[in-house]
């Protein structure tokens, strides 16, 4: 249920999340390259992530901001929070995320709280498990967040009216 959106029709701020630098040893030393985990978003429920790579630092967030420009989904939010709990999982990383009331802040640490912060959420309570790694955790945060149903879709999703949603 994932929401395409297309980079020309909204104004984008890029956030980086992470910067690695890797050694490549070869037999006249080591050869250096970056790559940056780029998060880009509207601040009003579009968002997407990038992964950049190159030999220096400002090419590989260049690239990651492009590959996120091409990544980016829309998320349903709720009087800036998600509208249900959901939970996510990507290589070992294992992200849960609830909604919050008004007033709570964005709970969360490292890249889950650079992705909902360009997302626009604004009261989150999120917990990660298992694996810190900032690539896995960044991917579970985005797969969970394009996981999230709005009443209207879940509705439309299950054939029935938005009152039978919540009153069963």
């Amino acid at each position: 249920m994932v929401e395409r959106i297309n980079a020309g029709e909204v104004e984008l701020k890029e956030k980086v999340v992470n910067i690695n630098r890797v050694a490549k040893v070869l037999k006249g030393g080591r050869r250096f390259s970056f790559n940056a985990i780029i998060v880009v978003g509207d601040g009003n429920g579009i968002v997407g992530l990038g992964l950049g790579k190159a030999n220096e630092v400002v090419s590989a967030i260049a690239k990651g901001t492009e590959q996120a420009k091409k990544n980016l989904i829309k998320v349903d939010l709720i009087n800036g929070t998600i509208p249900h709990p959901v939970k996510s999982k990507f290589g070992a990383g294992y992200v849960v995320m609830q909604p919050a009331s008004p007033g709570t802040g964005v709970i969360a640490g490292g890249p889950i709280r650079a992705i909902c912060e360009a997302a626009g959420i604004t009261d989150i309570l999120t917990k990660s498990i298992g694996s810190s790694n900032p690539h896995n955790m960044s991917k579970a945060t985005f797969f969970a967040l394009g996981n999230l149903l709005s009443a209207e879709k879940a509705a439309k999703k299950r054939g029935i009216s938005i009152q039978k949603v919540f009153h069963g």
